[in-house]
């Protein structure tokens, strides 16, 4: 097996790729990184179910994601500024890092049913907070590795982001029904000092040529790159395929963990089962995702986890026919995690990458990224309404058939001839 870019020759693949302090690195941010996505989708979730609110309310609440969607428009500041005295992505990186931490514990120190407004503007500072530390991270990881790690950082990446939902999607639920739910986010929130602490003890990453002199080269050299790269025509094909490609399987999981208390399923069961289940089959997704992404390439990558990603899709119907069966459960979510989390995660990321332009890595990854999240944030949203107007069994078969533009696409933005 080995690693190869058009641009660098062939390198055999050894565990020293993985194991080395910038890979290390990247497994710590790639954890803080999901921590605050998943304390919104997973945690957050839950603690407004159990106080009562009804499924329209909780499917209104994935707007409060927006700032995954809206990052571009303030990344281009974190291409021009130094943010203190640690460099221009450890000081971004730190100073986001910290403020997660007392945004997650201050969130829980609410009350859902007399101060839900507050509930909803924290929870929306704590998006902002998180689509932030995503900017300067994503960056950090482009800038950091050589070309011929790319692919592997973003397999080490994905993985981490991915074990980061394990502790407010299965650790902080089972604490939430031993204790009250201020600890159990104080308890969440500490997961963060980890990649802080990293953030203090690695080295700021070397620039890839001259930083933006001003605000007005920060915001508009990137875009008229990716445009005049290959002209307005595929760059509108590749904005498209990004937002489509994972809109099917991002709306079936919108409200997982609302759709497993319906069935009836308490919340350590979902803790136990489906969150650990799903953590070891997406991690095992994704190494695989990653190793064999390297002999498929990006192109069929996309091709082969893609059409497993669609499918896994209709586990979730299938389990919403059966009923409350553990087995069920944890068969379909180890599925669904180990084709989309993992697999489809795994080649997403690295078109992702390969599509970026090393000199403008935080305004470009941060527009990709940003596109990427539009159907968690604003098509999710409408979750709820869908799914009380059909009931879940076909709730998932519309998700189905969400996954099908995105694949139509494949012809025309990764041909299967084309290997990388």
């Amino acid at each position: 097996m080995t690693v190869s870019t058009p641009d660098t020759p062939a390198k055999p693949v050894v565990w020293r790729d993985y194991m080395n302090r910038r890979m290390l690195a990247i497994l710590i941010f790639g954890f803080s990184s999901g921590l605050p996505l998943f304390t919104l989708l997973s945690l957050l979730q839950a603690w407004l179910a159990t106080s009562g609110l009804n499924v329209k309310a909780l499917g209104l609440f994935a707007l409060v994601m927006f700032p995954y969607t809206w990052k571009f428009l303030w990344s281009p500041l974190m291409d021009r500024f130094q943010f203190g005295s640690l460099g221009r992505r450890r000081g971004w990186m730190a100073l986001t890092q910290a403020a997660l931490f007392f945004a997650i514990g201050t969130m829980g120190m609410l009350d859902p049913l007399t101060q839900i407004s507050a509930v909803a503007a924290m929870a929306s500072l704590v998006a902002f907070l998180s689509a932030s530390q995503d900017i300067v991270v994503d960056a950090y990881r482009r800038e950091v590795l050589p070309d011929n790690q790319q692919g592997l950082g973003a397999a080490v990446y994905v993985n981490a982001y991915k074990m980061a939902g394990m502790v407010p999607g299965a650790l902080s639920l089972i604490l939430a029904d031993r204790m009250p739910w201020q600890p159990v986010f104080w308890i969440t929130a500490a997961f963060m000092l980890p990649g802080l602490i990293c953030t203090l003890l690695v080295k700021e990453p070397e620039l890839y040529g001259a930083p933006p002199k001003n605000i007005s080269q920060a915001v508009l050299l990137p875009f008229r790159e990716f445009i005049a790269r290959d002209g307005w025509r595929n760059a509108l094909w590749i904005l498209a395929f990004i937002f489509l490609f994972k809109l099917g399987d991002s709306m079936a999981t919108a409200l997982s963990t609302k759709f497993y208390l319906d069935l009836g399923f308490s919340m350590t069961q979902i803790g136990v089962i489906a969150k650990t289940t799903g953590l070891w089959a997406s991690l095992a997704g994704g190494i695989v995702g990653g190793i064999w992404m390297l002999k498929l390439g990006i192109n069929r990558g996309l091709w082969v986890f893609g059409a497993i990603q669609a499918v896994a899709v209709l586990g979730f119907a299938w389990l919403a026919h059966v009923g409350p069966d553990p087995l069920v459960l944890g068969t379909v979510i180890a599925f669904e995690a180990f084709g989309s989390l993992g697999l489809g995660a795994a080649a997403f990321v690295a078109f992702l990458s390969r599509a970026t332009d090393p000199r403008y890595t935080a305004t470009q990854y941060a527009l990709f990224s940003s596109l990427a999240a539009v159907p968690r944030t604003f098509i999710n949203a409408s979750a709820g309404y869908i799914v009380a107007e059909t009931g879940w069994f076909l709730f998932f078969f519309v998700c189905f058939a969400l996954t099908i533009p995105g694949m139509l696409l494949l012809p025309k933005i990764a041909p299967w001839s084309q290997k990388h």
